[in-house]
């Protein structure tokens, strides 16, 4: 009898298990086990954060109070009445626009160099890649710094000691409003053109060199090459290049913080370093979270018609 019962309970134990087994495996083999982790992190950082901002918008919350109420939408009120904010979107824009622009044409111009040099097996494309990388490598605030020490309106400054040299005067690179531009758009093409030559360099070995020699045996010279052959097998490179720096320069903070912190006046001042100054300059949270909505849905709006003007139904 003890021994009929001992087999029975091996028995069920044996099923159970074998259901355990069973169950675990289906759960395994979905994708949604795997994707699981990788939803938690985005939900905990990404997506939570982004809620949380969107809430502070609606509130009159501050760095000097602990109480806080929803005042709803009376801050996008203020900040879309306010000049100050325009003047602020106007200088985004253009530093992003013509960051971009540079960004993409001087890494593309570098990484075709560095192919073509590559392809030929000439010296020097390694030290090129190196010197570049290392502009991307290095923290924006540290670069801010460099180039406003390069930049010193005084014969000390690397840049103006080199134009005294050549017999001009002291140039206003940093307390001028127009040239301060200038200054802040050529730092951030400098240091932002190394993202885009390493893409732009990883696409073109992408690229067969059976349809180079096909071009050439047609009768195809450099240009109708580059014009044919190259930018249509660039196509969604430039598509993703384009969205990435065109984020990264619409919200662009540390670099200009440490070079101009917006000056003179407010003629470098950008949306994310008015975003700052709201939060830590005033002390109105509430007031920079509504700043960094805004500045969210300017990024989605802008993204939304790159994917419109770039048609890469057949790339994707």
């Amino acid at each position: 009898m003890s021994t009929e019962t001992a087999t029975e309970e091996s028995s069920a134990g044996a099923r159970t298990r074998q259901t355990l087994r069973s169950y675990v495996d289906r759960v395994v083999s979905r994708p949604l086990f795997w994707l699981l982790p990788a939803l938690l992190f985005i939900t905990v950082f990404q997506l939570y954060p982004v809620f949380e901002v969107f809430r502070m918008s609606l509130t009159d919350m501050s760095l000097i109070s602990s109480e806080e109420s929803y005042v709803w939408l009376e801050n996008y009120r203020r900040l879309l009445g306010s000049e100050e904010f325009y003047s602020t979107l106007r200088v985004t824009g253009i530093y992003a626009v013509t960051s971009v622009l540079l960004q993409i044409g001087l890494g593309l111009g570098l990484a075709l160099a560095i192919d073509y040099g590559v392809r030929r097996g000439l010296r020097g494309p390694l030290v090129t890649r190196v010197v570049v990388l290392s502009a991307w490598i290095v923290p924006g605030i540290i670069i801010g710094l460099v180039w406003k020490i390069m930049l010193l309106e005084t014969n000390v400054g690397v840049v103006n000691n080199m134009f005294g040299r050549l017999g001009f005067g002291i140039i206003p690179f940093l307390s001028d409003a127009q040239i301060a531009v200038v200054s802040v758009i050529t730092a951030g093409a400098w240091r932002g053109t190394a993202f885009s030559m390493i893409m732009f360099y990883a696409g073109l070995k992408r690229v067969p060199d059976e349809l180079y020699r096909a071009a050439k045996v047609d009768g195809a010279g450099p240009l109708q090459r580059f014009r044919y052959v190259t930018l249509p097998q660039l196509k969604s490179v430039v598509f993703v290049v384009t969205i990435l720096v065109t984020i990264y320069s619409l919200n662009s903070f540390d670099l200009i913080f440490a070079l101009t912190n917006g000056g003179p006046g407010r003629a470098t001042e950008v949306i994310a370093l008015s975003m700052y100054k709201s939060a830590f300059n005033s002390y109105q949270m509430g007031m920079a979270a509504a700043t960094a909505v805004v500045l969210l849905m300017i990024t989605l709006v802008v993204t939304a018609v790159y994917f419109r003007v770039f048609d890469i139904s057949e790339e994707i």
